[in-house]
């Protein structure tokens, strides 16, 4: 197939199905559109000598145990079929960074390459470094590409018939040029290196190091991606960006879980509760999802509540009424609000002494 198939089955057009089983469908995705000018008109094609234990695992537990939308699905296939990359907004601890890791399991794309965004962070630091001044006092003559490393964006960008995926972890804390930086990036999946491009006189191929250990070949000094990465940038909604930016982007607005959505996620994380707790864990979700609703509060602090009140293991040296006020002070602070107007996150509790 050599161009763009728009004859999409809907029904079951979806490559990532986001039922935490692990598959290798990605091969199946069609080529890139037209305007999208990557890898050749190629679909991505899986390395046989991929090292599965080191560099290409990524963590199964968190992936099979996140909870996918339907919204969540739709969105992460037209994002692969666009090849864009996908835009999630939403509160804290919603599982906008979660996603990412579901995806990477399933269509084995690898370890997830990471790029956490503060106020400093720049175009530049995401793709590359350079340490002109390890290379200054270099006494060894090392060659020019020991002296430079690839970062998670820059990484992510390699020649490669099978795609990685990357996090851009809060992208609204961001300085505000860099969403107007990564337009050109998203658009042509390419960037140039003008340290080696100099260097390209004397020397056109060059291996160069990249942030998780590995290393990798660069000639003329620029980078093109094979295929294009699987790319999820995430956003506590605190800032808006620009139109152009945005339109490069599939987007994706996560809404708090309801109360079934709750109690899927605590017993997919939490196997080990019995179905005999099944009514303390409710009782625990229910107050969760009515104190939500009047405040800021992330979907793991219902987890930490219910691990510590009824997954530990229980202590039969204790009075009952002892373990019972504990486990209901613990909820209630492990429940407390994200504002720092609201309840306070850690209260003294007059019934429990404190031991000699």
């Amino acid at each position: 197939m050599s161009t763009f198939d728009v004859s999409i089955n809907l029904p079951n057009w979806g490559i990532f199905r986001g039922d935490g089983k692990s598959h290798s469908n990605l091969s199946e995705l069609p080529p890139a559109p037209p305007w999208r000018p990557f890898a050749l008109g190629q679909s991505p094609t899986r390395p046989a000598d991929i090292d599965e234990d080191r560099i290409w695992a990524p963590e199964p537990d968190r992936a099979k145990a996140f909870v996918v939308s339907p919204a969540m699905r739709h969105a992460v296939n037209a994002a692969l079929y666009l090849r864009r990359p996908l835009l999630i907004t939403g509160k804290p601890g919603t599982g906008k960074s979660s996603l990412i890791e579901a995806v990477a399991y399933e269509l084995r794309l690898g370890k997830v390459l990471r790029w956490a965004i503060t106020s400093k962070s720049s175009l530049k630091s995401g793709l590359y470094e350079y340490d002109a001044l390890a290379r200054l006092n270099d006494k060894d003559n090392a060659l020019i590409g020991e002296f430079i490393t690839l970062g998670p964006l820059g990484a992510a960008l390699l020649d490669s018939k099978w795609p990685r995926a990357l996090l851009i972890d809060e992208i609204d804390k961001s300085d505000l040029d860099l969403p107007n930086d990564l337009l050109n990036i998203f658009e042509r999946g390419e960037y140039w290196i003008p340290e080696l491009v100099r260097h390209a006189k004397r020397e056109s191929r060059v291996t160069v190091r990249t942030f998780d250990g590995g290393t990798h070949p660069v000639e003329n000094g620029v980078v093109q991606c094979g295929q294009f990465p699987f790319v999820i940038l995430t956003s506590n909604g605190e800032r808006e960006f620009p139109a152009p930016f945005l339109r490069r982007c599939i987007r994706l607005n996560i809404q708090d879980p309801d109360e079934r959505q709750l109690s899927e996620i605590v017993f997919r994380h939490l196997s080990r509760l019995k179905e005999n707790q099944k009514t303390e864990v409710e009782a625990i979700i229910r107050k969760f999802s009515i104190r939500q609703k009047s405040g800021d509060l992330a979907t793991d602090q219902l987890l930490n509540a219910i691990f510590l009140t009824l997954d530990l293991p229980r202590r039969p040296d204790l009075p009952k009424s002892m373990v019972e006020s504990e486990r209901k002070w613990l909820t209630e602070n492990l429940l407390s609000y994200l504002t720092a107007s609201s309840t306070p996150q850690i209260v003294e509790n007059p019934e429990i002494k404190q031991e000699s």
